[in-house]
């Protein structure tokens, strides 16, 4: 009986390629978990965007632009050899370090942007929702009825996380749980001190809709707060190019 040898079977170059670099782009990752204080960060910050990915996801994308910073420091300082005929081994060494070392920061500083700019849009968000809820409540509402409504007629980032709220009390949750989950998840003061306010008024009893309507005029006067203080501060920034560039 003739045996069929079957033909070698060789892996095609991406099969292969993704071989080789996978190993490296995990001991990358390793290595920057140690070099920037482990998981615990990124974590709670994709956990307060509401982020789906891994913290792993989010360090591959720190190596990923630490690899375009490394090569777009080894471009500029060929084209600077090229351009000024001279070769410098300091150049050579330090652009390509800089730029690794500002793609990997940079992608950390993007995530941090997300989270300032979705605790912004929370914050502004907040005394609307509030009063609607309020309202709602005023109206026979209960307060899961409430949000659930003030859900289905608003959008944005914090009807969003009224929506998981409800999501966890329909999945067995209590209601206080729910709440406290949103406070800790979010790290928003002023919601925090919202989601307290709620919290005491269901254990004590105590009328949900003028505490919702006191706490969300209490945003409002932050947020004017704020904007008086920032005000301030670019005045004072608007006088310097004032007092030290035109008037010398």
């Amino acid at each position: 009986r003739l045996l069929a040898v079957r033909p070698e079977v060789r892996p095609t170059l991406p099969v292969a390629a993704r071989g080789l670099v996978a190993p490296l782009v995990t001991d990358a990752v390793h290595v920057l978990d140690r070099g920037l204080g482990g998981p615990a960060s990124v974590r709670r910050r994709l956990a307060a965007l509401g982020d789906a990915r891994s913290v792993e996801d989010v360090r591959i994308e720190q190596v990923a632009w630490g690899a375009a910073g490394l090569g777009a420091g080894l471009t500029t300082a060929a084209a600077l050899t090229v351009a000024s005929g001279q070769s410098s081994v300091a150049l050579l060494a330090v652009l390509p370090i800089a730029g690794a070392v500002t793609g990997v920061l940079g992608r950390d500083w993007a995530l941090s942007r997300a989270l300032r700019r979705r605790q912004a849009a929370l914050l502004a968000e907040l005394p609307d929702v509030a009063e609607l809820v309020a309202l709602a409540v005023t109206a026979g509402e209960g307060l899961l009825g409430a949000i659930d409504r003030v859900c289905g007629l608003t959008r944005g980032a914090l009807a969003a996380e009224l929506g998981d709220v409800l999501g966890r009390v329909r999945a067995g949750a209590s209601v206080v749980a729910a709440l406290e989950s949103l406070r800790d998840r979010t790290a928003v003061p002023e919601l925090a001190r919202f989601v307290d306010g709620v919290v005491v008024a269901l254990e004590r009893g105590t009328p949900l809709a003028d505490v919702l309507r006191a706490q969300a005029a209490d945003v409002r006067d932050a947020g004017r707060r704020a904007l008086l203080e920032s005000g301030g501060r670019r005045e004072i920034a608007m006088l310097l190019p004032v007092v030290f560039g035109i008037l010398p």
